[in-house]
Parts: structure tokens; sequence; C-alpha cells
């Protein structure tokens, strides 16, 4: 039986990888900074910002593999689960394009932290590989995506979890607000490096974020609705694996 589990997790990490290869965007403009866009100061603070939550990510990752090696599937999964989705570019009213994130399942199975690794290889690879992004603006790019967006699903999910104990519900808001926080923040980081001449980073902030806001409002939900399917394939597939992460991350807590 865990071994067919093992296979099934196996088959939808290939499926998720396989879906990319064949719909892979021939240009990327997507809400990932282009190459060069931040001023120079810019991308060095969010640099910055991101290195220490990368260096705890890789410390987090160390144990979890240590400890439990038999999660590294897991791992594997929320990391395609995240390649895939934020690879996706959705065209919006206003000429650019909007995109899934993907990193509230992470989150929520993982915690933050190991986001912050899994998210910026699938940033880099992407910059690489699909011109969505760059290389001076990967920090700014990835503490929008791979440190701001899971921790904010990560704290809804926790708290919803306490206030309600509704799992399904707080997995699905956790993923909607998740992929809400990262456009958020890349707004304001485009609104700090370029603030409007009348009415400055304010005025900025509602600009960038209003080009996407009716393409990500209805994205967002398409994307909490696709984890909360995605959790109810792992439960029925991989339920041991499953019930072993929830029990570590438990004993986690409780430390």
């Amino acid at each position: 039986m865990k071994k067919k589990k093992t296979i099934g997790t196996l088959f939808l990490v290939s499926g998720l990888t396989l879906y990319l290869l064949l719909n892979a965007p021939e240009s990327a403009y997507a809400m990932h900074i282009m190459e060069g866009f931040l001023p120079f100061g810019w991308a060095v603070f969010w640099w910055a910002a991101f290195l220490p939550f990368f260096i705890l990510g890789l410390r987090a990752l160390r144990k979890i593999t240590k400890e439990t090696p038999e999660l590294k599937i897991m791992l594997g999964l929320a990391g395609a689960f995240t390649f895939v989705l934020s690879a996706l570019k959705i065209p919006s009213v206003t000429g650019s394009s909007s995109h899934p994130t993907g990193t509230g399942l992470g989150a929520v199975m993982f915690g933050p932290l190991p986001m912050s690794v899994l998210g910026s290889i699938v940033l880099l690879f992407q910059a690489l590989l699909l011109a969505h992004g760059g290389l001076t603006t990967l920090g700014a790019n990835a503490f929008s995506m791979a440190v701001a967006g899971p921790f904010v699903g990560y704290m809804v999910y926790k708290g919803m979890m306490k206030s309600t104990g509704k799992q399904k519900l707080s997995i699905f808001t956790a993923a909607a607000l998740a992929d809400l926080s990262t456009y958020i923040m890349t707004s304001l980081q485009l609104a700090l490096a370029f603030p409007a001449e009348q009415g400055g980073v304010a005025a900025s902030l509602l600009k960038f974020g209003g080009i996407f806001a009716v393409t990500q409002i209805p994205l967002a939900i398409s994307e909490g609705l696709l984890t909360v399917l995605i959790w109810n394939w792992l439960q029925a597939y991989s339920s041991e694996e499953l019930s072993l992460l929830q029990r570590k991350m438990k004993g986690a807590r409780e430390l």
C-alpha cells in the first residue's frame, strides 16, 4: 500500500511537470520583476532582505530531510506545484499578465521557511529557462513570492485552524491570501522604486496594484480551490506521509 501511495505521488509530480513542458508560455511578461528593471540600490536591498530567510530555510530543510527522509517526496511535490503554477501566464485586461504562485500548499505543509528555498529555486529556474524575472531582481521576486506569500499563508492557516478548526476552509484561504499577498508585496516593491510624481509611493502602489487586481483576485480564488483539491488527493493517496508530516509540524510547534 505504501509503495502504491509513493508511486501515486510521483505520478502527480511528473504530471505537473509534464503539464508545464507542454504548456510553457512563449513570452514572459509576468508579475516577476524583469531583469534590470529595478534600480541597483533597490535590487541590492531586496537581496539583503531575502538572504536571511533563505539561510534559515536551508537549515529547516536540512532538519526535515535528516529527521524524516520519507518526506522528501512531499518536498518535491510542493516545489513542483509552485513551479507549474507560477510559470502559467494569464493575460490581463491591462495588456500585462498575472499568474498563480503555488506557495500556499508548501507553506501549509512545511511552514514558511522551507518555501523560501523552494520558491527561490523555482524563480531561479524560471529566470534561466523561461525568461520569467531576472537574476538581479531575484532577491525582490523571491522576497515577494517565496517569503511574504508563504508567511502570510502560513499565519492565516494557523489562525483559522485555531479559530474555526475547519481545515479545508483554512487551506483555501491560506493559498488564496498567499497569492494575493505576493502581488501586494510586488506592487509595494515597484512603488518604492518608482514613486509617482504626484502622490508618491501611495499613488504608485495603487497604480501597480490596480493593474493586476482584475485578474489576480479570481486567480487567487482558483488557486485556493486547486490547493484544496491537491490536499484531498494527498489525503486519499498519501495519507501516511501526510499524517507523518502533520505530526512532525505539531511536534515542532510544541518544542
